[in-house]
């Protein structure tokens, strides 16, 4: 179930927002020394040439693609909730295919085992011992189709590679090769035959995005592009896990103030005290939002985090993580409505970003 994608020459187009404006901009003037400069290059090169694969398969959909760069630069798992036939395979699929890693695919039916995800240790008759085969989960991108119509059985088996990169079975423990990314589609829970996440599921993916029905220009660009052709089936490789690596490392190297830190820790203890939600988010949230607001800043060209980093990703990563309150589904608020109450709540640092630079939010 696992393959091995092959190098390409890549591919230059470059995906651009509804505004024309291109979601990775080319100015770098906010960039701090040569060597970083260099470094952010390399990144806003690499996630330009990703976004532009990705594109010639979800059309229109460039904040999604924005927001899976986003999850693969944090270190983190994507989960894509929509109804069907808008996009969510495709948009898991193309991004795993635009990176020249180990990449496989497991399709979750209500039958699906634990075994089946994980690996199972088989008896060699001539060896006389119990050997290990490696399941799906062993690759650098994992391609989870309707996760929520397996049972939460089987479920639970991706809870230890996620959170750990590493799988025990029978009392032996495997580690998983880096970069690992965990790329889930669900259907939403009203849909017939599924299963709700648990907490602890949901919890575990950094972010979640939606990708909703194209606009009339889109989907008639996408009839005219892909009724006779499949654009999936010349997507080639345009970077690869190594590159994806070193710039995971650059990441983490981007610069958070204390008083955006301060900020972050605020947003998130916020949702644990509003009376709308039952279940707020968790200390795990809070690294989750540090990291994907790293991410944004790095893909935005700056070395350092501003506030504006932590709202554009904040309903991404905390939306699905709370459980709302019963009058709270009765008056029709959802998570993400609430998310966006308490970062008008919570106040914004001023100044805040590169300490010593003079910039910040506003």
């Amino acid at each position: 179930m696992t393959s091995r994608i092959r190098s390409a020459t890549p591919v230059e187009q470059q995906g651009e927002q509804a505004t024309g404006q291109s979601p990775y901009p080319a100015d770098s003037s906010s960039v701090h020394g040569l060597a970083g400069r260099a470094s952010l290059d390399e990144l806003h090169e690499t996630a330009r040439r990703i976004a532009a694969n990705v594109e010639r398969v979800l059309v229109g959909k460039p904040d999604v693609i924005r927001i899976a760069l986003v999850t693969l630069l944090a270190e983190g798992h994507l989960l894509v909730e929509d109804v069907p036939g808008v996009g969510k395979t495709s948009l898991a699929k193309a991004l795993a295919r635009s990176i020249d890693c180990t990449v496989s695919r497991i399709q979750f039916t209500p039958d699906l085992l634990p075994s089946d995800v994980t690996g199972v240790s088989i008896y060699n008759r001539q060896s006389g011992g119990f050997e290990f085969r490696p399941g799906p989960v062993f690759a650098n991108i994992v391609v989870g189709d309707e996760i929520n119509r397996a049972s939460p059985k089987t479920q639970s088996a991706l809870l230890e590679c996620m959170e750990e990169h590493q799988v025990t079975v029978d009392t032996s423990t495997y580690t998983l090769d880096e970069p690992f990314m965990v790329i889930a589609t669900q259907n939403p829970i009203e849909m017939e035959g599924t299963y709700a996440l648990p907490e602890a599921q949901r919890d575990r993916f950094t972010a979640r995005v939606s990708i909703g029905y194209p606009d009339t220009a889109a989907e008639l660009a996408m009839v005219e592009e892909h009724a006779g052709h499949n654009p999936m089936a010349d997507l080639t490789p345009v970077s690869d896990g190594e590159t994806v690596k070193r710039l995971i490392e650059l990441v983490r190297t981007v610069h958070l103030s204390p008083e955006v830190r301060r900020y972050a820790v605020e947003l998130v203890s916020t949702t644990r005290q509003v009376p709308e939600i039952r279940l707020g988010a968790s200390p795990r949230a809070t690294l989750q939002l540090v990291r994907s607001a790293r991410a944004q800043a790095a893909l935005s060209g700056r070395d350092y985090v501003v506030p504006d980093d932590i709202h554009t990703v904040a309903v991404p990563v905390l939306a699905h993580r709370l459980v709302l309150t019963t009058e709270a589904h009765a008056a029709r608020r959802s998570s993400t409505d609430v998310v966006r109450a308490v970062l008008h709540r919570v106040p914004v640092p001023q100044g805040a970003g590169r300490e010593g630079n003079g910039q910040g939010h506003r």
